[in-house]
């Protein structure tokens, strides 16, 4: 495994995919960028979030960590206060026994994860189950909703995803050492594979900030490219290879501050953590307006219904919240002007209120 992970990280420094960033003279996305990510599927952005804002999201997944409940089924924690996400109707917390892999190989999100990851042995005195993933996490951190506000991410969504873009979902990975669950191979996406309009970005992509970076060992893989070819046959990946190790595939490897864009198509998934090491990656998605409006929902992260304009300006309010909340934190930024809001005159200001309507928000997710 560790000959694995080696050759992996060789070959994931030289597909040129890497760096901060860029804009060019006119003030867009710099062409290179956009290259390097249709290329491959995905790119590392170097250093991107800065020591202050690293110790915000930290001091929240603390707290967010101090707040989960003292097992699976608990209404109350450690502390015998009211559990995280206690009161939710919407999913937020997803439980695996420690070093598993709780999708490869069931029906489970529509059977996309056919592959069964090795599930190594966890220590004796591990607990019974961890949480592994939070989903609609802005409503638990606002270092976390200021990321998704940061003005070069959106400048990126933008040049990807047009102008319009909209939300996808929003989630926070927890890769304990010696205990993080697998993500076992899978590509993301339902919705569009046999539509007439398909194409390499048809479903989206995702940002991934790392607040303590990633390795080999505990961070995402992916195959270059494979965004371009359509449903892929994993299990017939996986016969060829021998082993749930695919020889093409290549790991994200990135500092603290570093965040990568990942195409939602790509085939990707990640191996338990037996490292020594942390990985807590706040997850957050958007997609093209025209691959969402009028389109019924897939199902996975919601329940299924037409998105249409109404559902879908609902939902992109978050964009505005996010942007007003990082204005406040770091008021010497230039804050990103997201052109649905900017062309109606609509501010959506960031204050208790408007945290209020954050509780469930996820049940409005636009998954495809």
């Amino acid at each position: 495994m560790q000959d694995y992970f080696r050759d992996g990280a060789r070959r994931a420094t030289e597909l040129d995919n890497r760096g901060p960033v860029r804009f060019n003279a006119a003030g867009s996305i710099h062409p290179d960028i956009l290259e390097a990510y249709w290329r491959c599927g995905f790119y590392v952005f170097e250093g991107v979030l800065g020591a202050d804002e690293l110790a915000d999201i930290e001091a929240d997944l603390k707290n967010i960590l101090d707040r989960l409940p003292a097992e699976k089924g608990a209404t109350v924690d450690a502390k015998g206060r009211p559990a995280l996400g206690a009161d939710c109707a919407a999913p937020t917390l997803f439980w695996s026994k420690p070093l598993a892999d709780p999708f490869g190989g069931t029906d489970l999100a529509n059977g996309r994860h056919p592959v069964k990851m090795t599930e190594p042995t966890p220590a004796a005195d591990a607990p019974e189950e961890v949480v592994y993933l939070i989903l609609g996490s802005l409503q638990f951190s606002e270092a976390c909703l200021r990321v998704y506000g940061h003005p070069h991410l959106l400048a990126v969504a933008a040049a990807v995803n047009g102008p319009d873009f909209t939300p996808f979902n929003e989630a926070l990975f927890i890769k304990e050492p010696g205990r993080g669950a697998s993500v076992a191979w899978h590509q993301d996406g339902v919705t569009h594979w046999d539509s007439p309009n398909w194409d390499q970005g048809i479903h989206g992509f995702n940002f991934m900030a790392q607040l303590y970076g990633c390795t080999p060992a505990n961070g995402l893989w992916i195959v270059p490219g494979s965004h371009k070819r359509g449903r892929v046959d994993i299990k017939a990946m996986a016969r060829e290879a021998g082993s749930e190790r695919l020889p093409d595939a290549v790991p994200l490897i990135c500092a603290p501050g570093d965040v990568a864009i990942t195409n939602r198509q790509a085939l990707h998934g990640s191996f338990a953590n037996t490292s020594k090491d942390w990985r807590v990656t706040v997850n957050f998605g958007f997609h093209r307006r025209e691959s969402i409006l009028g389109v019924s929902g897939g199902g996975i992260h919601n329940a299924p219904g037409i998105y249409d304009d109404a559902r879908i300006r609902e939902r992109s309010r978050l964009i505005g919240y996010a942007i007003d909340a990082r204005r406040q934190r770091f008021p010497k930024e230039t804050p990103f002007d997201y052109a649905p809001f900017a062309e109606s005159g609509e501010r959506c200001k960031w204050d208790a209120a408007a945290k209020a309507t954050l509780r469930d928000y996820n049940l409005k997710d636009l998954s495809i």
